[in-house]
């Protein structure tokens, strides 16, 4: 179709002969934005690899643009692929970074300044297009990743963890570059970890377990059915539960979500309301500092659908592969 950016089929992929992916479809439609969530090893690595021409299937097929990017250069500079690492040169400025890349992707000199000060623009970079990459931060390098990758205008934009390692003003900046380029047609696969990165970005989510998709649907659509429901109830601790007040926080119903937090997904246990809850942890050695109501987020869509019994297929990614 038409508005499709990437259409996956039947897609499996297997390292030596141990099973990665099976029975993958997956559709990607131009200026859409989706997050790839999924447990580490669930092979989201090696699927954007698939997608980007840098794996090849072991059965199925993976189209972007119309063509196959295992087989054609062509295809694969319509894909603009941003892995975790920074793939820059230190030593050059972010301009002559973004010149040296625009000559690899085989830009005509007519075409690479406009490329370069559109790419820029796009990112955010014009104040420190003149300053070496490897003396910015580690925010202004992963905006210089991604500007390098959009040179060639992509119909496919694929990233692995954009905002891995940043600080909170990076990571704000990195975001207002990521929601900005489905304006220009592209479709954007955002793998992450980060449950409100993918609720600020995606139109779509899809979760992918075991070597399988276990969820593919529209956010909007899935946030309303989890708010349709009972708010979240959160503990949050002063100090790391030990094992007492851990026993005593899993009896009223609550599970960890970090060492000092604990989140509920249902009403309060016992019927009991906030302060009488509040006073029975403590009476249990919780170091109980607040207790707050919520609305129930992708973080607990995400742990519902993990924790069901996955589908028969791969299980675990193998040593040495990607996820």
């Amino acid at each position: 179709m038409p508005d499709q950016a990437a259409v996956v089929r039947d897609l499996a992929f297997s390292y030596r002969n141990q099973p990665v992916l099976d029975g993958i479809d997956l559709a990607l439609a131009r200026a859409e934005t989706v997050a790839l969530l999924g447990p580490n090893g669930a092979g989201k690595t090696s699927l954007m690899r698939l997608l980007a021409g840098r794996l090849v299937p072991s059965r199925g097929s993976v189209r972007v643009a119309g063509g196959d990017p295992a087989r054609e250069a062509a295809v694969r500079r319509a894909i603009a692929w941003v892995p975790q690492e920074i793939a820059l040169y230190p030593r050059l400025t972010v301009r002559e970074n973004l010149e040296v890349f625009a000559r690899l992707m085989g830009l005509n000199r007519a075409a690479r300044g406009p490329a370069v000060a559109r790419a820029l623009g796009r990112a955010g970079l014009e104040e420190v297009a003149s300053r070496l990459v490897g003396v910015l931060s580690g925010g202004y390098q992963r905006r210089a990743n991604i500007a390098a990758a959009l040179l060639a205008e992509p119909a496919l934009v694929l990233l692995d963890e954009p905002t891995q390692g940043v600080d909170q003003a990076a990571r704000a900046a990195i975001h207002g570059v990521l929601e900005r380029l489905p304006e220009a047609g592209a479709a954007v696969l955002i793998a992450t970890h980060d449950f409100a990165e993918a609720e600020r970005l995606a139109d779509r989510v899809v979760l992918l377990q075991g070597g399988s998709l276990r969820l593919d649907g529209r956010l909007s659509d899935l946030l309303a059915g989890l708010r349709a429901g009972p708010p979240e109830h959160e503990v949050a601790l002063a100090e790391a539960a030990g094992p007492a007040a851990s026993a005593a926080l899993r009896q009223a119903g609550f599970h960890p979500a970090s060492p000092l937090m604990w989140r509920a997904g249902h009403a309060m246990a016992g019927g009991r309301d906030g302060a009488a809850l509040l006073a029975h942890l403590r009476r249990h050695g919780v170091p109980v500092r607040e207790i707050r109501v919520r609305e129930p987020g992708l973080d607990v869509l995400y742990r519902d659908v993990t924790a069901e019994e996955p589908p028969a297929g791969p299980a675990r990614l193998p040593a040495g592969v990607p996820a």
